[in-house]
């Protein structure tokens, strides 16, 4: 049985075969070459995505939502153009979203934007500024999606582009999903107070465990790093001057003071005008530099803290698997012992001597019972037969599960490694670039009113 089986993985076949020299174009991590190793993940191709043109349908109705026009562009065969395009509701992103969890549970599927969220955005859902935002959110999940060697190939993710009759794709995906139908097996009937919810795994992978360890410094270095900006962003324009940690309020506050002063000094009165005007146009280019490059950063960041967690889920499903294995395989030695223990008796040996207190205890039950007779004990052993047999194979599979999952997960650590070296690099240098930007637009601000000021004369 392969991984993928096991996972409930399931990709629709490629059209064709693809040499290494078809997938060089423009985007994320394209390469066909031999891994270096099993873990190692492999490309087909590439599928670059563009969410744009944010669009209010049935505007004057009760019914009105904001659609969005999705395009790509790609070489993967499973695609019938090389150049999809849709229009597309929230709603079809959280469909799109939930399903791939349910069709790909060992892949770290990134989360989509809470539609509660609001922060640093004014104006209901229909305002021009949520929209930007909720389009550029919606950009980087189908980004995120695009760089996943395994997602950017699902049927579901071709016909999120390409539909012309989502709805009818959307009901049928339901209907008849394309991996197998889980079905309810022996570990599903097992009670709770076998397998533990908060059981630990008892044979740890140091691999897991040091990958959880970096999943705890990257997000803890990702925290730390957001709440430093929003102070930041909260002393430089929180939008409320009382606060007294407003700077951008200040710089107006002290513009307006010095224009005050060239009433008062007749003789100076146009170079402090100057002078103020400069202090107006650096506020207003504080809060311009909030909107376009500290925003952004922040969104970003706390957009990347949850694909972290995403990431973690899947670390943790990896442990259940371990974990589900590990508890069947105790159970199955449970049965085993108690199956021998009533055929060591049935053959006239010692029965419960030497199997500990609770084995006696049973023994003297079944005697007070009436239980303990050979027929009863026979029986006993021809369904307690049946049951070990169902656990063997259940203890197999779920070894098979287990090491499949783990050979998945590896590949997945690969992958999120790659998506959050390619944010972290874009993210930096978007902040950087508008920090570089905020800078040369003031110097170019407070030079031009160094010649005016130097024009006062001062008599000594």
């Amino acid at each position: 049985m392969s991984s993928t089986a096991l996972l409930g993985v399931t990709l629709a076949p490629p059209h064709g075969a693809l040499d290494s020299g078809s997938t060089s174009a423009p985007g994320f991590r394209q390469s066909t070459a031999d891994a270096e190793s099993p873990n190692e993940p492999k490309w087909e191709g590439y599928l670059i995505t563009h969410v744009k043109d944010p669009v209010k349908e049935l505007a004057e109705t009760k019914d009105a939502y904001v659609s969005y026009l999705v395009q790509a562009k790609t070489n993967l065969p499973i695609f019938s153009t090389s150049n999809p395009s849709s229009r597309r509701r929230f709603q079809d992103f959280v469909f799109l979203r939930d399903n791939l969890v349910r069709d790909f549970p060992a892949c770290v599927v990134p989360a989509l934007p809470d539609k509660h969220r609001l922060e640093y955005i004014t104006g209901d859902r229909f305002s021009p500024e949520f929209m930007e935002r909720r389009r550029l959110d919606l950009h980087r999940f189908l980004q995120r999606l695009s760089r996943h060697p395994t997602l950017q190939r699902s049927t579901l993710v071709r016909a999120f582009f390409e539909s012309t009759e989502w709805h009818v794709h959307m009901h049928q995906h339901i209907a008849h999903p394309p991996g197998p139908e889980p079905s309810p097996g022996i570990i599903d009937n097992i009670s709770d107070t076998l397998l533990n919810a908060f059981a630990r795994v008892r044979k740890p992978d140091e691999r897991f465990l040091s990958m959880r360890e970096d999943v705890d410094k990257f997000e803890e270095g990702l925290v730390v790093s957001e709440r430093l900006f929003n102070r930041v962003r909260s002393r430089t324009s929180d939008g409320n001057p009382e606060s007294g940690e407003d700077l951008t309020a200040d710089y107006h506050d002290l513009a307006v003071a010095v224009q005050g002063l060239g009433f008062l000094e007749s003789g100076i009165t146009d170079p402090l005008n100057h002078f103020s005007n400069t202090l107006l146009e650096f506020s207003a280019l504080m809060r311009h530099t909030t909107q376009t490059t500290t925003d952004p950063f922040l969104i970003h960041l706390h957009s990347l803290l949850t694909y972290s967690h995403a990431n973690r889920a899947v670390l943790k499903l990896r442990d259940q698997k371990q974990l589900d294995f590990e508890e069947l395989s105790d159970y199955l030695s449970g049965v085993t012992a108690e199956r021998d223990r009533l055929s060591a008796i049935i053959k006239g040996q010692a029965g419960s001597t030497g199997l500990g207190l609770g084995a006696y205890i049973k023994d003297r039950v079944d005697a007070i019972r009436g239980a303990d007779d050979d027929r009863s004990r026979v029986e006993k052993m021809r369904k307690l037969d049946i049951k070990i047999k169902e656990l063997e194979d259940a203890v197999t599979t779920a070894h098979e599960t287990s090491d499949a999952f783990s050979d998945e997960t590896l590949r997945e650590q690969t992958i999120f490694q790659y998506t959050k070296e390619a944010e972290m690099k874009e993210m930096l240098g978007n902040l950087a670039d508008g920090e570089i930007e905020f800078y040369k637009t003031a110097m170019e601000e407070w030079e031009r009113i160094i010649p005016i000021i130097q024009r006062i004369r001062v008599d000594v």
